[in-house]
């Protein structure tokens, strides 16, 4: 009997550490990884297909901190809220410019602080070549595609895309900036 005891508590601790799941189910113990890949899936390919509409390039949270400990000559645009976010949170040396989280297809001062496509001109500067790093909150926010979508528009070349913004940038444990 002590053996059938000792054999069930070994499956319950196996089934809790481990968890339960069938290729289609997960019953409540630990993720169901397939439904996890999907969920990855579809995030993958939206952000491809924003690239693919804005024209602008990747950047990783590695490699934006490799790219301002180098000293480049960069600018960098946090596209979130001034009061909720940028003030109180930034990646060091970041410019704010809001814009919004749905697609901007034309210019819309609403949506932008009142802040036109000249006032944004005049913060990208003149040098069209100049690498500009646009991010915004996280990967599923699109703000800053909108950000890196116009700034092609405007013509700039060099524009990349920090997808995982400034959560990526606080779980890669880099330093921040605050405006308080």
């Amino acid at each position: 009997m002590k053996i059938r005891i000792w054999q069930i508590l070994v499956f319950a601790i196996a089934l809790l550490t481990f968890g339960f799941s069938t290729s289609a189910f997960s019953f409540g113990f630990g993720d169901n990884k397939f439904a996890q890949e999907v969920e990855k899936e579809q995030g993958a390919v939206k952000l491809t297909r924003e690239v693919q509409r804005g024209g602008y390039e990747f950047i990783t949270t590695e490699e934006l901190k490799n790219l301002i400990d180098s000293g480049k000559d960069i600018l960098i645009i946090d596209t979130m809220p001034y009061e909720d976010s940028y003030q109180k949170q930034h990646i060091p040396g970041a410019k704010q410019f809001l814009f919004p989280i749905p697609e901007m297809g034309t210019w819309d001062t609403k949506e932008t602080d009142s802040k036109s496509q000249d006032d944004f001109a005049a913060l990208l500067g003149p040098d069209k070549d100049k690498t500009i790093v646009i991010y915004c909150g996280f990967v599923k926010c699109t703000r800053s595609h909108n950000g890196a979508m116009w700034a092609k528009k405007l013509g700039y070349t060099n524009v990349l895309r920090h997808p995982g913004g400034i959560y990526a940038w606080l779980g890669a444990d880099y330093p921040i900036e605050s405006s308080k």
